[in-house]
């Protein structure tokens, strides 16, 4: 039986970023220099599938400092924490390695230094996620005023209006983001910003490969988790570069072919923290079903990494 035709437009860059690899090196790294078990506060990225390869290997996920034993290593996420967390591990002994983003880490200093000039800061993110929650906590509270969406930016009433900066989490939509500077740049055209974006150059360039592959396609697939904050900003950026049809998948087993009925050219990306072994996964489910074909687009090519912390440097 002849096997429908569908050409698979892969955007590329796509997949692990480097301070997700950074971070997986961290606790892979600390596994072999300290053995099993090492601890990890919360998901050490936002993937299930790497958060249970790292199970495997010896790594135990926690969502307090409590859970971990006297004397075993903690690896801290690479969404960042607040400093009352690594406040309360120096507090009881702990010894700890911090896998926080160094872009991450950027936006944490520039809300530490807003603070100690004394301004009010604004930030654009989105409630609840653990680099927000990062972020705010870098400064005292109160300190900090969220701002979600573009109609937030219209009713913000910040206390100090002529002395004000925002910050941004790293992974949001870029056009959304440029929608709400724009509002808050009109009511207050004081307010200072970042030297160099806040949104980071892989979710930047995730985005902008999707955005070419998006009018090209009749589907786009996007591989990542549900809480994975650049995942979904990727399913948001294809529906509106022009493929209404765009959905986000874990993994390959979880497919609806239903959805893709009809389809003969399907675009395929995956989130920050998604590795590339399952978007071969999702190539090979599809070559069971179809004659494929495979077209990479590349807007761009990423050669930056991310030094180690010193503790685990040297060999």
């Amino acid at each position: 039986m002849t096997r429908p035709a569908l050409t698979l437009l892969l955007a590329s860059p796509r997949g692990f970023c480097a301070g997700v690899d950074r971070a997986i090196q961290i606790v892979e790294e600390a596994l072999v220099r300290f053995g099993r078990p090492v601890y990890v506060r919360h998901e050490i990225v936002h993937n299930r599938f790497v958060v249970s390869s790292l199970e495997a290997k010896g790594a135990v996920f926690v969502d307090d400092l409590d859970e971990v034993p006297p004397g075993r290593p903690v690896v801290f996420s690479a969404h960042g924490v607040p400093k009352s967390v690594p406040a309360a591990a120096e507090a009881r002994g702990m010894f700890y390695l911090d896998a926080t983003c160094p872009l991450v880490t950027k936006v944490h200093h520039e809300a530490e230094r807003h603070a100690a000039e004394g301004r009010q800061i604004i930030m654009i993110g989105h409630a609840g996620h653990p680099e927000v929650i990062g972020t705010m906590g870098q400064v005292e509270e109160g300190r900090v005023l969220l701002v979600e969406t573009v109609a937030q930016a219209e009713q913000v009433a910040p206390a100090t209006p002529a002395h004000l900066a925002y910050i941004t989490q790293t992974t949001l939509s870029v056009d959304d983001t440029i929608s709400i500077v724009a509002v808050l740049k009109r009511r207050f055209p004081a307010i200072e910003g970042p030297k160099k974006d806040d949104i980071c150059f892989a979710t930047t360039n995730r985005q902008q490969a999707v955005k070419a592959i998006a009018p090209r396609c009749e589907a786009v697939m996007v591989i990542g988790a549900p809480n994975s904050s650049n995942s979904k900003r990727l399913v948001e950026v294809a529906a509106r570069a022009g493929c209404a049809r765009a959905i986000l998948v874990q993994r390959a087993a979880e497919i609806d072919w239903s959805l893709l009925a009809g389809v003969t050219r399907l675009g395929v990306s995956a989130g920050a923290s998604a590795p590339e072994l399952l978007v071969d996964e999702v190539i090979a489910a599809c070559s069971e079903r179809f004659d494929v074909t495979i077209e990479e687009v590349a807007v761009t090519r990423e050669t930056i990494s991310f030094k180690l912390p010193a503790a685990l440097a040297g060999k």
